[in-house]
């Protein structure tokens, strides 16, 4: 089980990576969306946002515009912190069941695109 501290660390460089996708291709693919990652193991969910110029750092606050979360991700510490670096591929973690993804069906073929 990792830290919280080193999970947040893992979604301060997914935010560092989002940034390296193309515009054209977050044009493409990307539309404003709130994000909720749950680390299942620590209890802890952090929230970000999504959208065409990049993905907002998480933090541990949810937001206070009273908007919902469109796209909600549970995933234990260990396995946020292999697919952020690169050892776990998303879709055999979805498909396996490590990671659940609660999303739209648009959402989840946009994202897939990016991930």
């Amino acid at each position: 089980m990792a830290t919280v501290e080193e999970c947040r660390a893992a979604l301060e460089k997914l935010v560092e990576q989002f940034d390296e996708i193309s515009e054209e291709d977050r044009a493409r693919h990307v539309v404003e969306r709130r994000l909720a990652c749950h680390i299942s193991d620590l209890g802890m969910t952090f929230y970000g946002r999504i959208h065409r110029s990049g993905l907002d750092p998480f933090t541990d606050a949810p937001p206070q515009d009273g908007r919902p979360t469109e796209v909600k991700i549970t995933i234990a510490s260990t396995d946020l912190i292999s697919m952020v670096n690169g050892e776990l591929d998303m879709a055999r973690a979805l498909f396996g069941g490590r990671v659940k993804i609660d999303a739209s069906l648009g959402d989840l073929l946009r994202l897939r695109k990016l991930l």
